[in-house]
């Protein structure tokens, strides 16, 4: 591992986190708004469409926005089943129709009956588990249990159980639980420790924490996930996944400038 290892990581997670990176981030999407359900679900939703180049996924996550009706919460509580027929032409990559309609049919069914998205992940975790494990694999089986569910859909919804990276699902989590004073992470999930976190392990950062030595497993997998993060430990153990600001930042740094900084 090069020399200094913690110290470039405190000083690139120092320098991208911090409200400067909102702006070209997905992350951008839910910093629009105050209430917690539209954050909840503007949050999700851009977190599972979050693979390709970011601009992409945040003009994607707009124009699902502007089919809502610019109001995320207002519409999953209130709309009617021939309100789904503009969503019928919603695709991002791999994300289809089939797909929307059923994320519209989860998060309307839910929020109809419960305050806040956190408890389904919330509710599979204790305060003893050392990290979201088995949250994930809970939230994946339990977004699922409605009736007619389609198979397809569950490959947008990764689970550890599939040995999954799960990214997505865990650049959520860092955005709805990590607690600093940035503005950058919302800190609104309080069931979820910052010490449980994991992650999100993308091609970016994988380039980077091999580079520096923080990531031997050959796989870009859940394992990889779990040893990267027990590496990061050492340094935060509290608040590992900091150093996601660090790893992705000089991740696109270096794809820009062919070297770290």
């Amino acid at each position: 591992m090069p020399e200094d290892v913690e110290k470039l990581l405190e000083e690139n997670a120092e320098r991208y986190n911090r409200p400067a990176f909102i702006e070209a981030d997905p992350i951008s999407i839910p910093h629009r708004f105050s209430r917690l359900q539209d954050i909840e679900i503007t949050g999700f939703w851009t977190a599972m469409l979050a693979w390709g180049q970011r601009k992409t996924i945040i003009s994607k996550s707009e124009e699902l926005l502007s089919l809502m009706g610019g109001a995320p919460y207002d519409f999953i509580l209130h709309h009617k089943e021939k309100d789904r027929k503009p969503f019928l032409k919603f695709k991002h990559r791999t994300f289809q129709p089939t797909d929307t309609l059923y994320f519209l049919e989860f998060f309307q069914q839910y929020y109809r009956r419960h305050e806040s998205l956190e408890d389904a992940f919330a509710r599979h975790l204790s305060e003893k588990d050392e990290h979201v494990e088995k949250a994930l694999a809970g939230f994946h089986e339990f977004f699922f249990t409605l009736p007619y569910a389609p198979e397809r859909t569950r490959k947008h919804i990764a689970t550890p159980a599939r040995r999954s990276s799960c990214k997505r699902l865990n650049m959520f989590l860092r955005w709805m639980v990590r607690q600093d004073d940035k503005g950058v992470d919302f800190g609104l999930w309080k069931r979820i420790s910052p010490r449980q976190l994991l992650m999100p392990l993308d091609v970016h950062v994988d380039r980077v924490a091999r580079r520096l030595g923080l990531l031997e497993r050959r796989q870009t997998d859940w394992q990889a996930v779990l040893e990267l993060t027990a590496r990061l430990r050492q340094f935060a153990p509290e608040d590992p996944v900091k150093y996601d600001f660090a790893l992705f930042g000089m991740g696109v740094l270096e794809k820009q400038t062919g070297g770290l900084p």
